[in-house]
């Protein structure tokens, strides 16, 4: 009987840290937090311009396997903000440029697209943060990864920005990108 209650509790014991475990792989922002935080995040009015980031990769084990700068050329044509975008790299490789096209929509939202983004990413502001979503084949090494980026953006002020992503595999946290934004101006 005591063994059988040992087994048990040790089944028990053994689900619960599974379950905690589990649940550490998962991050979940909710837009509705940052809904009357100011000062409020316009899209189009900070990446109007020019922008410089700097930005690291971390993999699940916190490990930072990318460091880069990407230097972002923002331009508007109607409800359209067009993101020319040029990434160096000092620890790691990834793309030499990315185009983003992005178009704000009658409800408010947006809707990107980008050569090497799988379908539309879909964007909405919530005060001072925006979440653009979206799915990527993510080419590491020799092999190609279909991800899930979850995009967050909060501003600071009207010229500076941080922005995490969360990159997931069947819905766990595989690596995390974190980016300071700094609107340029001549």
């Amino acid at each position: 009987m005591i063994k059988n209650m040992m087994k048990l509790c040790l089944g028990v014991g053994f689900a619960a840290l599974t379950m905690v475990g589990l649940s550490g792989c998962s991050v979940s922002v909710d837009g509705e937090d940052y809904q009357s935080v100011s000062p409020g995040f316009d899209i189009e009015q900070f990446f109007d311009g020019n922008v410089k980031a700097w930005g690291i990769v971390q993999n699940r084990s916190g490990e930072v396997v990318q460091r880069f700068v990407v230097n972002i050329d923002g331009s508007i044509e109607g409800d359209t903000l067009t993101l020319d975008e040029t990434f160096e790299y000092g620890v790691g490789e990834g793309p030499k440029s990315r185009t983003w096209t992005i178009v704000k929509q009658g409800d408010g939202t947006f809707v990107g697209k980008a050569s090497d983004i799988d379908g539309p990413a879909k964007g909405t502001s919530y005060g001072n943060a925006f979440n653009f979503h979206y799915e990527m084949d993510l080419p590491v090494d020799d092999t190609t990864y279909s991800v899930t980026f979850d995009d967050w953006f909060w501003a600071f002020d009207d010229s500076t920005m941080m922005n995490r992503s969360y990159i997931r595999k069947f819905g766990i946290v595989m690596a995390e990108v974190t980016i300071f934004m700094q609107k340029q101006t001549d």
